[in-house]
């Protein structure tokens, strides 16, 4: 078997070698082009290294192994990959009999001026991509420390945030036949587009969330007094916030989003584009390795 290593930010070889025990397997470090051959492909990092890397995977057509090795890493957890020991695991099954690979979906946004065609190039996303509130905390988490991002970066960004933000006007629209429909047109603090049902390491920010379903989950907050977002915010981590009444939650498998200005859209804590943007989803985009399949 020839497999393919990706090591992101603080990793190195050594980090391969419990991969390496007992497997009769060529190894080679870096992503191969079409040109190479590999069975698989391991990424070694977070959320950011496997964002940065979807579009040359999804080309590819590879399984792909993640290994929890980031500052954030809730797309390996939504896989059932929470620790390094959970990927040696997936490792091995793949290696006896290759019977773990899924197929999944992806998101996929594309800028889009008003009123026209999105561009043709898109941008893909593994977890949950977001307008407002938390493209802030995001930004401002990415200028933390890398050890600081990964234990609670995302909360100590939240806090401040949370007070200074204000509202802003924005339009969802989903798709429907050969036209859009408008789901929301009000102040809005913040809204995600989800794959998975979690981010900001462990934020169930979409809780009925699946990657195989071929749609996203929207969650949209409403203007909201800054207190009592910032009591409401604890409840993400438990999928709670959905019974606030400035919580509105939909799904669809492609949206668009306006604002009265450009603002900043993240995804998996990455910079992507500027509204307006369409948002959809890619149905089983990405082969992965998950402990059982």
């Amino acid at each position: 078997m020839r497999a393919a290593a990706i090591l992101g930010l603080g990793c190195s070889a050594k980090d391969l070698r419990p991969f390496q025990v007992g497997s009769a397997t060529d190894w080679r470090l870096g992503l191969p082009d079409a040109s190479d051959q590999a069975d698989v492909i391991l990424i070694f990092g977070g959320d950011g290294t496997v964002h940065r890397h979807l579009g040359q995977l999804v080309k590819l057509r590879l399984p792909v192994l993640v290994v929890p090795a980031g500052s954030g890493n809730d797309f390996a957890r939504a896989l059932g990959l929470k620790s390094v020991r959970h990927s040696i695991a997936a490792w091995r099954k793949f290696s006896r009999d290759g019977g773990n690979v899924r197929e999944i979906d992806l998101g996929a946004i594309a800028a889009a001026n008003a009123g026209e065609a999105p561009a043709p190039h898109e941008r893909y996303f593994c977890c949950v991509a977001g307008v407002g509130l938390d493209a802030e905390v995001a930004r401002r988490a990415n200028g933390l420390p890398r050890w600081l991002r990964g234990h609670g970066g995302y909360a100590l960004s939240a806090a401040p945030s949370i007070f200074t933000f204000a509202p802003f006007p924005m339009k969802v629209l989903t798709a429907s036949a050969d036209s859009w429909t408008k789901r929301s047109d009000q102040p809005t603090v913040l809204a995600a587009f989800a794959n998975t049902a979690q981010y900001g390491g462990g934020m169930k920010i979409a809780p009925q969330a699946k990657m195989d379903d071929g749609l996203l989950d929207v969650c949209i907050v409403g203007a909201v007094d800054p207190f009592k977002l910032f009591c409401m915010f604890p409840t993400v981590y438990a999928g709670r916030h959905l019974g606030s009444k400035e919580v509105q939650y939909l799904q669809a498998p492609r949206v668009r989003v306006e604002t009265e200005h450009p603002i900043d859209v993240y995804a998996d804590g990455e910079y992507v584009c500027r509204t307006p943007v369409e948002i959809g989803v890619r149905p089983a985009a990405l082969k992965v390795l998950t402990l059982a399949e």
